[in-house]
């Protein structure tokens, strides 16, 4: 079964309480196009200073709580 990195935006804005894409954006000082498309799963290429910045500005210390592996059948963007 094939499998695709997700980069679990949605789950982070409401877990760090955000409120929406934009501000999350601005708080992590990442271009709001970006992180549109890997929400939105249409870029495919995922930047790790993204990750890490995502990982400073909420105090993340396992990754598993920004990216994940999933069965693409199972996933739905």
């Amino acid at each position: 079964m094939a499998k695709q990195v997700v980069v679990k935006i949605d789950y982070l804005i409401k877990k760090y309480e955000v409120g929406s894409l934009r501000k999350f954006a601005d708080k992590c000082d990442i271009r709001h196009a970006a992180l549109s498309e890997l929400n939105n799963g249409k870029r495919r290429n995922i930047n790790f200073g993204h990750i890490e910045r995502i990982a400073e500005t909420f105090g993340i210390d396992d990754i598993n709580e920004i990216i994940e592996l999933v069965d693409i059948d199972d996933y739905k963007a």
